[in-house]
């Protein structure tokens, strides 16, 4: 992939500190991933990891100062730990005005409590009583798998998926209709209110041949979110194929991008993977363990 130049580079804010996966290097590999494709500056906000951490109270990012936030926290682990409420209500108000919120992998297991947060991501790692399941049978259409129904989300082992294009969109826009990526974990009954929400892809589950969607894209008053459950990253990983994918990439660039602005500029690279072909790319990016 080769950088493009922009004038004026899009704002983003990762927000990270804590989470049951390597969240310090997925922040250090999208923040590399993104300023290198010259759309972006970004910065990162730390938030506290212990409970009882007294730097809670001065924990405060400033949302509206960037066109994006990308969501690279999750309390899984630790439901007790929260991002304080103010937080969330200015997080609220961010989206209701307008802004952009990209749900990172794991983040979408985040925050199962905050009825908010279950509306802006649209489907999350949720037990069956707590939303809907949404599958994609083989004629395109979107079936609901109703509340108590069915499983609680799980995955099985990681995988070369083939993602399949659900809908046409800016993020997807010339991609082929099937293409290939490394290394993914496919989440299975992801459950929610999935409202306000349109599937872009999918991947099938050869042990059952049920398609599960892959990315999605909510509206959340005036504002934007992209979920997808790519972007597995796991303690002792270093720089997986799941982030060197030109693909992931690409897709990671131009929903970015889309979040801000509602258009996606970036070019779909010539070496963009198949539906038999994987295509990985090496940025230099310094992993400090």
């Amino acid at each position: 992939m080769f950088a493009q130049s922009h004038t004026d580079k899009l704002k983003v804010l990762i927000v990270d500190g804590f989470s049951n996966h390597d969240w310090k290097q997925t922040s250090l590999i999208v923040k590399t991933i993104l300023e290198k494709s010259n759309l972006f500056e970004v910065d990162i906000s730390t938030a506290p990891s212990e409970l009882e951490d007294i730097a809670w109270e001065n924990w405060r990012p400033k949302f509206k100062d960037y066109d994006v936030v990308i969501q690279n926290t999750n309390n899984i682990h630790n439901k007790k730990i929260q991002w304080p409420r103010v937080v969330q209500k200015e997080m609220e108000a961010y989206l209701r005005s307008g802004g952009g919120l990209y749900i990172l992998h794991s983040a979408n297991n985040a925050f199962s409590s905050w009825k908010a947060y279950n509306l802006m991501i649209g489907l999350g790692w949720r037990l069956k009583e707590e939303g809907v399941a949404l599958q994609i049978n083989g004629g395109g259409e979107v079936i609901k798998v109703p509340v108590g129904k069915g499983k609680s989300t799980y995955h099985g082992s990681r995988n070369d998926e083939i993602i399949y294009t659900l809908n046409n969109h800016p993020i997807n826009k010339d991609f082929p209709k099937k293409w290939k990526t490394p290394n993914m974990e496919l989440y299975k009954y992801a459950r929610g209110p999935a409202k306000n929400i349109t599937i872009l892809s999918y991947a099938k589950d050869n042990e059952t041949d049920i398609n599960w969607p892959v990315e999605w894209v909510i509206s959340y008053g005036k504002g934007r979110v992209y979920n997808s459950s790519m972007g597995h990253l796991w303690k002792g990983d270093i720089y997986p194929k799941s982030y060197r994918c030109i693909g992931f990439q690409t897709t990671l660039i131009r929903a970015t991008e889309w979040l801000a602005t509602g258009k996606v500029s970036y070019k779909l690279p010539i070496n963009f993977p198949s539906e038999h072909r994987i295509e990985l790319v090496n940025l230099e990016i310094d992993i400090k363990n």
